[in-house]
């Protein structure tokens, strides 16, 4: 079971960010971030990765660098509900499910006025 943070602005489609660890933030750092349209932290994070290529020669280079992947994996998806806060999204319920999918349909079943959303308003 995993756990979901949601992520509300009127007249946009909820937004539900996965609690936890991400592997592909950590492999994937900077590119993983544009993907979640987290702007301001993959230039944060690339500046981060540019920076570790001049440390990484030095004989701690390797550590250091094994540190910002795992700091990656940990904190990507605080960066992303972060960039969602700057968007305007608010912090909505917490959604417990298998999968996103199920997430979204849990939520939408407990927050009914949030299928409008999804739909657009009727006519």
């Amino acid at each position: 079971m995993k756990t979901f943070t949601t992520h509300l602005r009127p007249g946009a489609v909820p937004v539900l960010v996965c609690e936890g660890f991400s592997i592909w933030a950590a492999l994937f750092g900077w590119l993983w971030l544009l993907w979640q349209r987290a702007w301001i932290p993959a230039a944060l994070v690339f500046a981060a990765d540019l920076l570790m290529v001049r440390v990484g020669a030095s004989s701690t280079g390797g550590a250091i660098c094994l540190g910002l992947v795992v700091l990656q994996g940990l904190l990507g998806r605080d960066m992303v509900r972060w960039s969602l806060a700057r968007r305007g999204f608010t912090p909505g319920p917490i959604v417990a499910a298998r999968d996103h999918d199920t997430a979204l349909a849990r939520l939408l079943r407990e927050c009914a006025d949030l299928l409008n959303n999804l739909v657009g308003s009727p006519a």
